[in-house]
């Protein structure tokens, strides 16, 4: 396995594996890998002659330095478990590589159709236009056949999705796929996240009762005349119940266009917590 540091580098031994006639996976990665980033790569390595994983924390994405600074970062052991796994290449450029001085500082803009405008979007505002400025820049760079993304961010998913669907009309980045994978969580339930690492085993205990609840609201969603509104109220209730945890919000809202529906056929339900300190993000499909 090679870790790549600069584009140059990288572009070259891409260069090399298109004139093999070799498929391209890409896994998008801030680092701080757990078993949830291996499954993904695991299922690129097993769909793909060439599996590229990057590592990279994206500033542009974050609106809180604080938490920024605080991101987990371990690229000599995710760098272990990548080549464990099968990838051939690890990206983990500076943020000086990836972007200039003026990309730094002037906000990137993309029209995303109102999909920014709820949940994660509406809490972190620009965030989303970072997510597609540092992704766009990786599909130029690695020009992959498939890329790969966790359902956990399932607000991201779908704008990745759109992205790419939107781009495609001027063949951008050619016949990409985009693979949306399953959450993958701990046998307790909670959903593997790289902030996990920042929560004491106590806050770990805690922060069970957000999966646990999530889970309880299907049976909810049974019953005879549930309400969306009324479960959704029943979610943050609950959760909001424990201490140490703090909703910021729970939405169900249908999966392709993250509108809030009346309906929980082909309904998500998304939250955000905070337990302590640490900001977690989970998500349950009712249909």
């Amino acid at each position: 396995m090679q870790i790549i540091t600069t584009k140059a580098e990288l572009e070259r031994s891409i260069q090399a594996c298109k004139m093999k006639g070799q498929t391209i996976g890409l896994v998008p990665t801030m680092g701080a890998l757990h078993e949830g980033h291996a499954s993904l790569v695991r299922r690129c390595v097993s769909e793909n002659d060439i599996t590229v994983v990057s590592v990279f924390v994206n500033p542009t994405q974050f609106n809180n330095k604080e938490d920024l600074a605080k991101y987990p970062r371990s690229l000599e052991r995710d760098a272990a478990l990548l080549e464990s796994i099968g990838a051939q290449f690890v990206f983990a450029p500076a943020p000086e590589e990836m972007y200039t001085a003026q990309e730094m500082d002037e906000p990137f803009q993309f029209d995303f159709n109102g999909l920014d405008k709820v949940m994660e979007g509406k809490m972190r505002p620009g965030h989303f236009n970072g997510v597609v400025q540092v992704v766009s820049r990786l599909f130029y760079l690695v020009q992959p056949d498939r890329g790969y993304f966790g359902e956990k961010d399932f607000q991201q998913l779908a704008i990745i999705h759109f992205m790419v669907e939107r781009s495609a009309l001027a063949g951008t980045f050619g016949n990409l796929q985009i693979i949306g994978c399953p959450i993958v969580r701990e046998q307790s339930g909670l959903a593997l996240s790289s902030r996990n690492e920042r929560l004491s085993a106590d806050e770990k205990q805690t922060a069970l009762a957000i999966s646990r609840t999530l889970f309880a609201s299907l049976d909810w969603a049974k019953q005879p005349n549930a309400n969306v509104l009324e479960v959704q109220q029943r979610v943050v209730d609950t959760i909001n119940a424990v201490p140490g945890l703090e909703v910021e919000y729970y939405e169900i809202v249908d999966q392709s266009t993250l509108m809030p529906t009346d309906t929980f056929n082909h309904a998500i339900g998304c939250v955000t917590v905070y337990c302590g300190p640490v900001r977690l993000i989970d998500n349950i499909m009712y249909s």
